[in-house]
């Protein structure tokens, strides 16, 4: 054998002695990675196996929480840290636009795994009437003068001496239909159309002024069997805060007054279930479930899961403001108001003019998480909005046009063109459908 048959058959052996040692490295590497993996799995199953024999009452407030660094900890839910439930959403729900829908659907998939259904809620309103007394032109300004002569003319009125100077309007005139759950309903009407009054009235917030016939039912029970404003939110044209607040403090406060509902009844029979069926749910959702319905926390993880949701995150500790504090902007006021309403446990939401202020991409973001929420978890919305862009317009199912307090055409979206070539006005070419319907 001469010296180059040597020297190529020593690289050849160095080189197979390279990859059987590198071989070997790797193989031991997976060995040892999946080895600490199963052990971290048997660990937390050990602990969600002493999780379950606890009380019904302890378990819903225990969960196994894993940290960034990837252990599994149990934690009690009414002691959750904000860094802990910064990794929590974090994990669920990243990036608003891309994983909410998924979110949503694990919450949603939770719950039928056990074969329960989630309340749903349908408001039928039948031949309702809206009519107000009320001074017009120059007397309706609050002036000392006018005061002053209201005081003196509602007196005279009361003793017969005087008639009344106030002027009748009808706001709404023989108005019904029915919001469905499970459907994003667009309210649209030119302005003092009565969109404002009817939200008001199916929410059942209506000034005791004024005169309503009619009959507004909640999956047929009148609004004289229950309390609607624990059953229903309304959300204001106006924003009414308290300017020294900061945002997360202004929802938190917000939360803790609304408490939680009927969440922690369905979450002990979601509990009771699944231990029954020997079902283990995912850990993640499980925590955000227990927090999402632990009553009375200062801060609450659904706070966090709004302030992600709404684009709110940036401003979250600056203050709301007002007209004497400086705060966060227009915008982002609306959506605090917006907001306020969202963290409490109210299965139907009557939303007016939340767009006001808000850009397209902002509007379009807020209105399809909203109807993510609507058609996963059957909620029943009602949304007024002032000309939507095309593709804010596109996300609804259901439009009910007002005008002069009468409805005009209520039904699917898809439908409301046809209906109006049907009498003879057809939608221009490149004009938008909110805008034709509003004209």
């Amino acid at each position: 054998m001469d010296g180059g048959d040597i020297y190529r058959a020593s690289s050849s052996l160095r080189g197979s002695l390279r990859a059987g040692s590198s071989s070997i490295w790797r193989s031991n590497a997976v060995e040892a990675f999946s080895r600490s993996s199963r052990d971290e799995d048997d660990e937390e199953a050990l602990k969600w196996a002493a999780l379950e024999k606890l009380p019904t009452v302890a378990r819903l407030r225990k969960g196994i929480l894993t940290s960034s660094q990837g252990a599994a900890n149990e934690i009690d839910v009414h002691d959750l840290g904000w860094q802990d439930r910064r990794t929590l959403l974090e994990r669920l729900v990243k990036v608003a636009e891309e994983d909410n829908e998924k979110f949503l659907l694990k919450l949603k998939n939770r719950i039928d795994r056990v074969g329960i259904d989630l309340p749903t809620i349908e408001v039928r309103f039948e031949h309702l009437n809206i009519d107000a007394e009320a001074f017009v032109g120059s007397r309706a300004l609050p002036t000392v003068l006018n005061f002053t002569a209201r005081i003196f003319e509602g007196f005279l009125n009361d003793v017969g001496i005087l008639s009344s100077r106030k002027k009748h309007l009808t706001i709404l005139k023989d108005v019904s239909g029915i919001i469905k759950p499970g459907r994003l309903t667009l309210l649209l009407g030119p302005p003092s159309s009565g969109k404002t009054t009817l939200l008001l009235a199916l929410a059942g917030k209506l000034d005791p002024a004024l005169k309503c016939s009619g009959r507004v039912a909640y999956n047929g029970h009148g609004m004289h069997e229950f309390v609607p404003e624990r059953t229903a939110a309304y959300i204001s044209q106006h924003d009414l805060h308290i300017g020294e607040m900061t945002v997360r403090e202004t929802l938190a406060f917000s939360a803790r007054c609304q408490g939680v509902g009927d969440r922690y009844e369905m979450l002990a029979e979601l509990s009771r279930r699944e231990k029954q069926a020997n079902i283990k749910p995912d850990p993640d959702i499980d925590v955000f479930m227990k927090a999402v319905a632990t009553e009375g926390q200062e801060a609450n993880v659904i706070t966090d899961y709004i302030l992600k949701i709404l684009g709110l995150e940036v401003c979250a500790d600056t203050m709301v403001g007002d007209e004497m504090l400086r705060g966060i902007s227009g915008g982002q006021r609306k959506r605090v108001t917006t907001g306020e309403m969202l963290v409490g446990p109210a299965k139907a939401l009557f939303m007016d003019e939340i767009s006001t202020g808000l850009d397209s991409s902002t509007t379009f973001q807020i209105v399809n998480s909203l109807k993510q929420t609507v058609h996963i978890l059957n909620g029943t919305a009602v949304i007024s909005l002032l000309q939507p862009a095309p593709e804010t317009y596109d996300l609804f199912d259901d439009i009910i046009l007002l005008s002069d307090g009468r409805v005009v055409y209520q039904g699917p979206r898809e439908h409301v063109l046809s209906f109006f070539e049907s009498t003879g006005f057809r939608c221009p070419e490149r004009k938008g459908v909110a805008d034709f319907l509003q004209e």
